[in-house]
């Protein structure tokens, strides 16, 4: 995950009508299956795995932003409620940040457990914070990590910018872009954190095409490094190069569920 408000010459933009309306046509999932279903009716995070469906924490155990990510436990961020998963960023007594990540395996490379797939269809239904300085995300991880880090960011929201987030592919070599291609989306102002929207990505071998409450605003040639089981992560991170000094606490990202379909038929690199 990077920062990108200053990509939009690398992918252009697009404007998306109300309640994320665009003019193409609505996703149709006739031909997929549902292959990961989460809808946080009961908690099933675990710190570092191999237990349990989402692990706190990135499989390369780094964090990211001006806050730590918490474990789950009594006054963790991860909370259920009756409209899902509630992630809380709080400010703590020393005036550090706390907040949380969920993601779907333990580890990166062998002995990996958890949840991937290639190709597909990956959805998040979320309402997202929008104080200045909050930066929630909803991204993708290649599993093969042997000669390049193949990354989706199907959302990144600033809130500090509430008629916009953005969507970036990236293939990073030895910490730098191979490939950077971003889009900068344009939304009726506070639309993302006035209620549930869906964002989602539709892999396959040729395209790769992201949609927002299942209507599509931009697609792109699948790159190799796309071409592999991928894993989820969804996360309330903080700062994303914006200051984070006038955030008040607590912030909160609801996500009523996560979502993954298949091609009923296998797909044809």
């Amino acid at each position: 995950m990077a920062s990108v408000l200053g990509g939009l010459a690398l992918g252009g933009s697009a404007v998306l009508g109300a309640a994320g309306q665009a003019t193409a046509p609505s996703l149709d999932l006739s031909g997929y299956r549902v292959s990961f279903d989460d809808e946080f009716k009961t908690f099933d995070i675990s710190a570092q795995g191999p237990d349990g469906v989402w692990k706190a924490h990135t499989p390369w155990h780094g964090d990211f932003g001006d806050a730590a990510f918490g474990d789950p436990g009594p006054g963790g961020p991860f909370s259920l409620t009756a409209q899902g998963l509630a992630i809380t960023a709080t400010r703590q007594p020393d005036g550090k940040w706390v907040s949380g990540l969920i993601c779907s395996v333990d580890k990166d490379g062998a002995g990996q457990h958890g949840f991937s797939q290639q190709y597909g269809y990956f959805e998040m239904e979320a309402m997202l914070p929008s104080g200045p300085g909050t930066w929630p995300a909803f991204w993708l991880i290649g599993t093969d990590k042997t000669s390049s880090a193949a990354e989706i960011d199907v959302i990144e929201y600033y809130g500090s910018f509430t008629k916009y987030f953005h969507t970036t592919e990236h293939v990073w070599v030895n910490g730098s872009n191979k490939l950077l291609r971003t889009r900068m989306v344009e939304v009726p102002a506070g639309s993302l954190s006035s209620g549930y929207n869906k964002f989602g990505v539709l892999i396959t071998p040729q395209m790769t095409s992201f949609y927002l409450n299942r209507h599509e605003y931009w697609r792109t040639p699948t790159p190799p490094e796309y071409r592999q089981p991928m894993y989820i992560l969804a996360n309330l991170a903080l700062g994303g190069g914006w200051p984070i000094a006038g955030l008040t606490s607590p912030q909160v990202m609801r996500i009523g569920y996560i979502r993954v379909y298949q091609k009923l038929s296998a797909p044809k690199d």
